[in-house]
């Protein structure tokens, strides 16, 4: 009965063939010829000369280049913290008895998610302005005029300055992941720990983090990969200025290729980016998976690991013992 319903091979193929194909020509093709043309000196045109590593090497010493990857990291951390976690506390509030009209919430929460970057950009640029900013004008309606500044010519506070909008815009996108995890908890666990004189605090640090564990490690794999290819709204808000204090990786490889027509260089640089993301996200992930599984499931990991070994060992053996006697 079941393999009458099975469908064939050929046809799980062809369902399969166009996404495929989409994925290759759209990501993998891409990355090939930026790989491809990264050992070339290339000005654009028909024109390259091939000069083998002399880019990678030039990039290894690029000071610019590591300011950049620093900044993202600065990023990384700081969307970490301000969009996972506000996000996480406004979805105890929102999940709290106490919260009325939680579908407005959520709506309204995830509205700025919507909007695109440029957008988001353009709206911060004006609430950093001297002149008519709202961060301005809030200073002189609390008497603090002497605080006033050129927001965005701040070298010591643009890099924060330029993560705010970034935290504020995704703290909804995050927020409705998370929310849909902590609902899936049954609410008898939380009723008893409540009636066992749990806190809010307390569920939330006891109960609902560990639950929500893997959903939380997948928003977190999302906040780097989404942080670490920033460029949108911080082109619009600093272009990577004043100078290069709010220059980021993305950025640096498009000023260099396209407003220095340096393509082969530019090109080295986007593979830089790639293998400097992947070893970002998997460290990261090996980290907070370390530091999120306690001693004995540690231990038991490492039991389960060498049972499985040892099976594959005896089917091995078992195999050549076949071979053998055949």
């Amino acid at each position: 009965m079941l393999k009458s319903i099975k469908p064939k091979k050929w046809v799980i193929a062809a369902y399969l063939f166009i996404p495929v194909a989409l994925y290759i020509f759209t990501v993998f093709a891409p990355l090939v010829a930026a790989l491809f043309y990264s050992f070339f000196d290339w000005k654009g045109g028909p024109t390259k000369t091939f000069s083998g590593i002399a880019n990678y090497i030039a990039l290894f010493h690029d000071a610019e280049f590591w300011a950049s990857f620093r900044h993202n990291i600065f990023l990384v951390v700081a969307c970490i913290i301000g969009q996972i976690g506000i996000a996480f506390i406004m979805v105890m509030l929102v999940n709290s008895k106490l919260a009325k009209a939680k579908g407005i919430h959520r709506t309204f929460g995830f509205f700025p998610s919507t909007i695109s970057a440029v957008c988001i950009g353009y709206i911060w640029m004006m609430i950093y302005d001297y002149n008519k900013g709202l961060l301005n004008w809030f200073l002189d309606a609390i008497g603090k005029g002497d605080a006033k500044k050129v927001w965005l010519n701040e070298p010591g506070l643009i890099m924060l300055l330029v993560a705010i909008p970034l935290i504020w815009q995704f703290i909804g996108y995050y927020m409705v992941i998370l929310l849909s995890a902590v609902s899936s908890i049954s609410t008898e666990v939380l009723e008893s720990a409540e009636i066992d004189g749990a806190t809010g605090f307390q569920r939330a640090r006891y109960i609902v983090l560990p639950l929500v564990k893997n959903t939380i490690l997948v928003c977190i794999t999302l906040c780097i990969a989404g942080n670490m290819k920033a460029f949108d709204n911080i082109y619009v808000m600093t272009k990577g200025g004043p100078g290069y204090s709010s220059m980021v990786m993305a950025m640096y490889g498009y000023k260099v290729s396209f407003e220095q027509s340096n393509l082969g260089y530019g090109s080295c640089i986007s593979v830089g980016i790639f293998v400097l993301s992947l070893a970002v996200i998997g460290g990261s992930q090996a980290l907070l998976k370390y530091l999120t599984t306690d001693k004995y499931d540690r231990d038991e990991q490492k039991r389960l690991n060498q049972i499985e070994k040892e099976r594959r060992q005896a089917v091995k053996v078992r195999k050549k013992g076949g071979a053998l006697n055949v």
